[in-house]
């Protein structure tokens, strides 16, 4: 069954490497036959939180808000692809995520977590998963953490090792359950 599953990046650094794991989720996402857009803070050019997309009046929001709104609302799940800036998440994320609120309510949400070095951004990812799960998105149990990224994938997104394809694989098939399971679950109601 086909899902909608929006790829939201995190990094909007020159230099970024998560473009690379971006690429590769969408293409797998889509190989399953999921639509997988990507949502990048690179190229909305969000102003930095001042009111949230529910504070605008109807129809005056930024239309990169208008835009991610119409997107966000037809979403099954959400996949997030974080950076590890100082044992945390990139503000960019952050300020992409706070944006919205009720927009994310009873989807799951999966994290793949990345880094230059040997931990695999895992430190950012048990931070996120906290605000993942405030938003109303809550994060499924495995996270898909890359290390050595620019080692791991290639520009565009091709692996460097099968290992990286059997884990992204399995990680998958738990984010298309909790879509699936939550997305028939929303159709008979939500508490509110």
């Amino acid at each position: 069954m086909s899902l909608v599953v929006p790829v939201i990046l995190g990094s909007v650094r020159s230099d970024r490497q998560g473009i690379r794991a971006a690429r590769f989720l969408v293409g797998a996402l889509e190989a399953r036959g999921h639509e997988a857009p990507l949502v990048d803070p690179a190229d909305l050019t969000l102003p930095l939180l001042d009111r949230m997309y529910k504070e605008y009046p109807k129809g005056e929001a930024p239309e990169p808000l208008e835009r991610l709104a119409a997107l966000y609302t037809r979403a099954d799940a959400f996949l997030v692809v974080s950076a590890e800036y100082n044992h945390s998440i990139p503000p960019a994320l952050s300020n992409t995520l706070d944006h919205f609120l009720e927009e994310y309510f009873w989807r799951p949400s999966a994290i793949c977590c990345y880094s230059a070095g040997q931990y695999g951004g895992v430190r950012a990812a048990m931070q996120l998963r906290a605000m993942l799960g405030e938003l109303g998105m809550p994060s499924i149990p495995s996270l898909l953490p890359i290390p050595r990224i620019g080692k791991a994938l290639s520009e565009a997104g091709e692996p460097a090792e099968e290992w990286l394809r059997k884990s992204a694989a399995r990680f998958l098939d738990e984010l298309t359950w909790y879509a699936e399971a939550l997305r028939e679950k929303r159709r008979s109601g939500t508490p509110y």
